[in-house]
């Protein structure tokens, strides 16, 4: 099954995610060091629930998410990723994270989500619960592998100071999955996601 397309051809999520080379001790403390990242997305996450809200209301009665509000929680979503490769769980950079809601290409971890011209008036009543609830079942059992493949990828990295390719292509592509989820269940693409780990630092 190919990837959901966009009118263009191309998939309308799309999540970079490259592994550097990670130094083999400061994974212990990053935690500690993403704590203003972690207070930041916390309250933009205590924002964005209003705003998402505000576009399904939109989407309902025009079919169009609004511009601002659409940037706003894809910028949120993007912040999120790029704190996940730095720190836990993903942990393939140690470049730290922009405080910005846009696009970098000069940071190894990027999101990009088209804006869609037009959604289904009826998504806001049946895409985020009903639609979505397989695709919740399979993200949720799929992380469950999340904890242990980053354990294990520290400890080698902590060891052999090499950060495993293997187990950061399955945590890219694991979050790949999750975030093509989201997209759909926030009403920000009608394109249902596909049942497939897309694995690689590009998709």
């Amino acid at each position: 099954m190919e990837p959901e397309t966009s009118e263009s051809g191309a998939c309308p999520v799309r999540m970079r995610g490259e592994l550097e080379r990670p130094s083999r001790w400061l994974w212990l403390v990053k935690p500690i060091l993403a704590i203003p990242h972690f207070l930041v997305l916390v309250a933009l996450g205590v924002v964005a629930v209003p705003v998402g809200v505000a576009g399904g209301v939109a989407v309902a009665i025009t079919g169009r998410y609004p511009r601002p509000l659409f940037d706003y929680i894809v910028g949120v979503l993007r912040w999120s990723w790029r704190l996940s490769c730095y720190s836990f769980p993903v942990n393939g950079t140690d470049a730290y994270p922009p405080f910005d809601f846009g696009p970098r290409a000069d940071y190894p971890a990027d999101l990009e989500i088209d804006y869609p011209e037009q959604l289904t008036h009826w998504g806001p009543l049946l895409k985020w619960w009903l639609l979505a609830l397989p695709q919740y079942l399979l993200v949720f059992s799929a992380r469950m592998l999340v904890p242990a493949a980053a354990l294990i990828a520290g400890v080698a990295l902590l060891c052999t100071g090499t950060y495993p390719s293997g187990l950061f292509d399955l945590q890219v592509g694991l979050a790949r999955w999750r975030l093509r989820v989201l997209a759909y269940a926030l009403l920000l693409r009608d394109e249902y996601p596909v049942l497939r780990l897309d694995q690689g630092p590009r998709g």
